[in-house]
C-alpha cells in the first residue's frame, strides 16, 4: 500500500538520528513476541505489522472507550521503555517470518498498549526500521504533540494518525480523561504546527461516544478545527470493541450521518471507521504466542480467534487453558464475544 505524502519526506522520511537516554525500561525478554504482532488486518493501513513499543498501560489519557482498559498510572512526559535495537530485532524477525509464509505487509505500525509518543526512543526506532523498506505509521492520541521534540520524532514516519475527539475543554476532560498536567489548547496548537511541517500522510480520528461528544455543537467544533489542520483524511470512528467503561455506546445511525455531513462540509476527505477489520490475522509465530501478542493491544472477536487457531491446526483447548491460567479474558460487548489479554494488576500502575 502506498501512502501519498505532502513532499519528499513522505517518500523517504527519517534522516535525523535520536539521542536515547541511558535508561531502558525492560519489561519483556529480548525479542519477545509481545513487542510485535501480526500482520493483522487494519481498516486504515491494509496489512499492518503492529509494534508494541509501550508496555501496558502507560498512557497520558484514560479514554472512556479504550480497548486496552483504564489507565492506572498516567504519564505526561516521554521516557525510555525498550531499546530501539530490541524493537528492530523483533520487527525484522517477524517481517522475515511473514515473508517466508507469504504474508504481505503494507505497513509497520506503532500502535502499542499505551501512547507511542511517550517513547523517547521513537525516532531512533523509526530510523532503525528504514532499511526494511516498508512504510512506517504511528497512531497517536496527540497528547504529546505540543512538545517540539515529539513533533520531530513523528516527522520521521510516513503516515501519522492523530486523535481529535473534542475541542471543548469539558468534553475533552470527559471522554479522554487526560493527565492533569495536560492542556487542550497546547495540544490543538501542536497538532496544527505539526500538520504544517509534516510531509507525509496525516490522518485524524474522532471517536464518537453516544451522549458524550456526538452533539452538533461538539462535532462542529471538531470540524472547524480540522479545517484549519487540513488532514489528508479525517476518520469518524465508533466503539466496536470492548471499552474501558461498560456503558460506552456508539451513536445511532442518524447521529453518525449528521456528524459525517458536518465534517464533510469543511473537509475534502472524510471516511467512516466503523466496520470490522476482518478475520485475516497472520500466524507468523506459534499459536499461543501470536494469540497473546495480538490480544495484548487488539481485542479479537471469537470468529477471528477460531480462524487463527484453524490456520495453526490448534483446537479450542488452547483458549480454555489460557483463560484458566489467567492470560486471556473473555468479554461480551454489543452482543459479541471478544478475547483480550489479561495483565497483572500492577501493569500500568507505575508512574516514574
Amino acid at each position: 500500500m502506498r501512502f501519498p505524502g505532502r513532499g519528499a519526506a513522505g517518500k523517504d522520511a527519517g534522516k535525523l538520528a535520536g539521542n536515547p537516554p541511558r535508561e531502558s525500561y525492560r519489561v519483556q525478554q529480548q525479542d519477545s513476541p509481545l513487542l510485535t504482532f501480526g500482520p493483522v488486518p487494519s481498516r486504515r493501513l491494509g496489512r499492518s505489522l503492529g509494534i508494541n513499543n509501550i508496555p501496558a498501560k502507560h498512557c497520558s489519557y484514560s479514554c472512556l472507550y479504550c480497548q486496552v482498559g483504564p489507565t492506572a498510572g498516567q504519564e505526561d512526559a516521554p521516557r525510555a521503555f525498550y531499546l530501539p535495537q530490541e524493537i528492530q530485532r523483533s520487527v525484522a524477525a517477524r517481517v522475515e517470518a511473514a515473508h517466508r509464509s507469504g504474508e504481505p505487509i503494507d505497513a509497520l505500525t506503532f500502535v502499542p498498549d499505551g501512547e507511542p509518543t511517550l517513547d523517547v526512543n521513537l525516532g531512533e526506532s523509526i530510523d532503525m526500521l528504514r532499511p526494511l523498506g516498508i512504510k512506517i505509521a504511528v497512531i497517536s492520541n496527540a497528547s504529546m504533540i505540543w512538545r517540539k521534540e515529539v513533533q520531530s520524532r513523528l516527522r520521521k514516519a510516513d503516515w501519522v494518525s492523530l486523535k481529535v475527539d473534542a475541542t471543548r475543554e469539558s468534553v475533552w476532560q470527559t471522554i479522554n480523561q487526560p493527565h492533569p498536567a495536560l492542556r487542550l489548547t497546547r495540544i490543538l496548537e501542536g497538532i496544527k504546527a505539526f500538520a504544517q511541517a509534516f510531509e507525509g500522510f496525516i490522518a485524524t480520528e474522532t471517536m464518537l461516544v453516544a451522549g458524550v461528544n456526538d452533539d452538533a455543537e461538539s462535532i462542529k467544533g471538531v470540524a472547524d478545527f480540522l479545517a484549519e489542520v487540513g488532514p489528508d483524511m479525517a476518520y469518524l470512528a465508533v466503539p466496536t470493541r470492548p471499552p474501558a467503561q461498560a456503558d460506552v455506546r456508539p451513536p445511532d445511525e442518524m447521529t453518525l450521518l449528521r456528524a459525517y455531513q458536518i465534517l464533510k462540509s469543511k473537509l475534502a476527505n472524510v471516511e467512516y471507521l466503523i466496520a470490522d477489520e476482518g478475520d485475516a490475522f497472520a500466524l507468523a509465530g506459534g499459536a499461543e504466542a501470536e494469540l497473546l501478542a495480538i490480544t495484548a493491544v487488539h481485542p479479537m472477536r471469537r470468529e477471528a480467534v477460531e480462524t487463527l487457531l484453524a490456520k495453526a491446526n490448534v483446537d479450542w483447548e488452547l483458549v480454555d487453558r489460557l483463560e484458566a491460567e489467567g492470560k486471556l479474558r473473555r468479554v461480551a460487548y454489543a452482543d459479541r464475544t471478544f478475547y483480550v489479554r489479561r495483565f497483572p494488576a500492577a501493569s500500568g500502575a507505575q508512574h516514574v
